[in-house]
């Protein structure tokens, strides 16, 4: 039988995974292989089969994948595409969540908090309980922790039951975590809000406690469909797995040599044991890489060998090969950052490319100074991405709050944030007895507002308060007849936003006052989109900003620009020329990951993601020192160059730079010496490596004690000077007669013992 026309295209493996829409199936998606394009002719194929839209769930990690991809199903199957659940997970459940808030007891109308909402409750939370802020329960460690026991189905009840976590906490000095996350719980059900990972946390107990309502969405979704089913958490995984219980339909696409985001609960045992899980699951493996050419394909899959969890596939390409992987050396960061910037400027130059051609990424945010400083020197325009986006700057934030107070006046956190804004004389000691009598009375601090004069303890301040509060209401009487655009617009006028930003006539006055009118246009195009089925109220909009991921938030004013970021960040994106920067031991590999097998080999998957990222040119760089905690540090080479095959490599040489640029004129002299000696082991491009005694092999260390001899395969003869840590953390501070101190993790090392 002759296949419709609109699968025309696709590879014969994608034609597999694409036709095969019964019963369990797992896609293993190589890097470039489009992965998105086969998902994509799978629902459009299921809609074509007659299997209405609405009994599709397909489940994305940003909002911009699932718009992308139901547009062309759109193109496909006309309006259809339309009825499809299709989103982020959070978005997805929180829909869900709106249809069953009251089997929660929530209302419909629920806030949803952002990492700095949550953070500020915590806060005041630890403030309250009379803790240490500053040191021992700081608020971002806090909801770090909270995040990851909700990820993981810990609720505070669980926590308390569970001898293990209370007793970590006690020997961590933060005994009363359990009281603060118990607490935090509290206040966001009282303030009628929920967290990013309540979105999911609720969605679980929701189908856990009612299995109504389970059944419902079961027979509702009738085929389930999952994008990087590698990056899922716990919570995640198990309500795919209860809602796919009942027809096993359910298709995941992922790639596990990109599962990079276990710091934020993802497990990459997911999509391993998948087959385990649904022994009758069809596999189908995308190998061919349409993205890089031979050299980046080759040396990734060479890379990503060393790894011992994984699944088996073979990444191949039909492009050219391309140019080699090009490896610079550079004496310090700021070398590296000018021979970088130098580069991006003489590709341009040389072969006409856009500044957004270009992607410089790195481990971690404080290495993009070095970056940031050459680029601004030669006048070439960039973006780092995780900065402050559109809907985290203040006047947005302070007009979001606004509207939020409006649809949840049980809203804690918008409140405290803007009873004062613009100034009412309502001052911090006001805002903390409304807290107090709020807490005593187990009221919303919102009710106490509305009750201001009654409250002898508020003083002068109560009649100012009970104005606010009758303000909020009367604003309250406009959500049925008003659009989120006129309303918000009424808001802004009324309260004395747009009067205040435009009176400040300086140049971060005009720049907030022109936000601001950005926003009330953004939330006009909401209202006037014809194209979204979603209601066009003001809940619907916040619903819709509050869900937005950092993919989402690009903006026109980012075209054109190199962009700087994170590997983490650079997930899914894709650039003709990409740096890699920083790769140093301890650096990248993290420190943090040399304690175990597990975070190796995560370590070596993110930088599978970051080389996997260029189309055609692969740049990688490392530094032999380091500016680091204020001091200058000497640096070796990321063990992740070392597993390149070197007919893949080849070491780049730049014209003009001085490999003493940037250096203080006043190091100490033992830094000077370790520099000077540097640069002649890595003279001429080649690193030389120390003569190693015709008996070396590799020794135990269990024994190894301060004050011993020892010979390394690259760095020579030393002597332990220090040993620290235990197991796998356990730690020698060496110091070579050529390369000076250096820091080895022993379970890794290797050295023999001088006897």
């Amino acid at each position: 039988m002759e296949n419709p026309p609109y699968l025309n295209g696709l590879n014969p493996e994608q034609l597999k995974a694409v036709l095969q829409t019964e019963g369990p199936v797992m896609i293993i998606a190589g890097a470039g292989s489009g992965k998105t394009r086969v998902l994509t002719y799978r629902i459009a194929h299921l809609i074509r089969q007659e299997i209405p839209a609405f009994n599709i769930l397909a489940l994305t990690f940003t909002n911009k994948a699932a718009k992308e991809m139901q547009q062309r199903i759109y193109t496909i199957c006309g309006a259809e595409a339309k009825n499809l659940w299709m989103g982020t997970f959070h978005a997805v459940f929180a829909k869900i969540l709106r249809f069953e808030a009251d089997r929660l007891n929530y209302p419909s109308a629920f806030t949803i908090y952002d990492t700095d909402d949550s953070k500020s409750l915590i806060k005041t939370i630890i403030k309250e309980l009379n803790l240490d802020a500053d040191k021992v329960y700081k608020p971002s460690v806090i909801y770090s922790r909270i995040s990851n026991c909700k990820n993981n189905l810990i609720n505070p009840a669980a926590y308390i039951a569970s001898p293990e976590l209370m007793d970590y906490d006690f020997k961590a000095g933060r005994g009363k975590f359990y009281q603060i996350y118990q607490a935090y719980v509290d206040r966001c059900f009282k303030a009628g809000a929920m967290d990013f990972d309540d979105l999911l946390l609720n969605t679980d107990k929701l189908f856990r406690l009612h299995p109504d309502v389970l059944l419902k969405y079961q027979h509702k979704f009738k085929y389930i469909m999952v994008d990087e089913y590698q990056d899922t958490n716990v919570c995640q995984y198990s309500i795919i797995k209860r809602l796919a219980a009942a027809h096993e339909n359910i298709c995941v696409v992922g790639d596990d040599a990109q599962s990079i985001y276990s710091f934020r609960g993802a497990t990459i045992k997911n999509i391993l044991s998948f087959q385990k899980d649904y022994y009758d699951a069809k596999v189908f493996k995308l190998e061919q890489n349409y993205r890089s050419t031979k050299n980046i394909v080759l040396a990734a899959g060479h890379i990503i060998a060393n790894n011992k969890e994984q699944l088996e596939k073979t990444v191949w390409t039909d492009n050219d090969s391309g140019e080699k992987i090009s490896v610079v050396r550079a004496v310090t960061d700021n070398e590296e950052g000018r021979i970088v910037a130098q580069s991006i400027f003489e590709q341009k130059m040389q072969n006409q490319m856009a500044n957004s051609d270009f992607a410089i990424l790195y481990r971690t945010n404080s290495q993009s100074r070095s970056f940031e400083e050459a680029l601004r020197k030669l006048s070439v325009p960039y973006r780092i991405y995780g900065g402050t986006s559109f809907y985290q700057r203040k006047e947005i934030k302070d007009m979001i709050a606004y509207l939020r107070l409006i649809v949840n006046p049980n809203d804690e956190e918008a409140l405290k944030r803007i009873i004062n804004y613009p100034s009412r004389k309502i001052g911090a000691s006001t805002i903390d007895r409304l807290i107090l009598i709020a807490n005593q009375t187990n009221q919303s601090i919102f009710d106490v507002v509305c009750t201001a004069t009654r409250h002898s303890i508020l003083g002068k301040t109560s009649a100012t308060v009970y104005g606010f509060g009758l303000m909020i209401q009367s604003f309250r009487t406009m959500l049925e007849s008003h659009n989120a655009h006129d309303l918000a617009y009424h808001v802004a006028k009324q309260v004395g936003l747009l009067t205040t930003l435009h009176t400040d006539k300086t140049v971060e006055g005009i720049s907030r006052y022109e936000n601001l009118i950005e926003l009330l246009n953004g939330i006009k195009e909401f209202v006037e989109d014809d194209t979204s089925e979603l209601d066009k109220d003001l809940p619907t909009f916040l619903q819709d900003i509050a869900l937005l991921t950092d993919a989402d938030k690009k903006t026109d004013e980012d075209k054109d620009k190199v962009s700087l970021m994170t590997i983490h960040a650079s997930k899914g994106l894709e650039f003709p020329s990409v740096f890699v920067v920083g790769l140093e031991e301890n650096l990248f590999p993290s420190q943090m990951s040399l304690g175990s097998r597990q975070d190796l080999e995560e370590e070596r998957r993110l930088f599978y993601v970051a080389i996997t990222r260029a189309e055609k040119k692969l740049s990688l760089s490392f530094a032999t020192s380091r500016f680091r905690f204020g001091s200058l540090l000497s640096c070796e080479p990321s063990r992740f160059i070392e597993e390149i095959d070197k007919k893949y490599i080849e070491m780049a040489t730049f014209k003009g730079i001085s490999p003493l640029i940037g250096l203080k004129k006043e190091l100490p002299t033992n830094t000077t010496a370790q520099l000077i000696s540097s640069l002649k082991r890595n003279m001429g491009g080649k690193t030389l490596s120390p003569k190693l005694s015709s008996s070396f092999i590799p020794e135990d260390l269990q024994e190894l004690a301060i004050g011993d001899k020892v010979e390394h395969n690259r760095f020579g003869y030393g002597e332990v000077i220090l040993i620290e840590g235990e197991g796998g953390q356990k730690r020698a501070s060496i110091n070579f007669d050529d390369f000076g101190a250096k820091v080895l993790v022993l379970s890794f090392a290797k050295l023999r013992i001088i006897k």
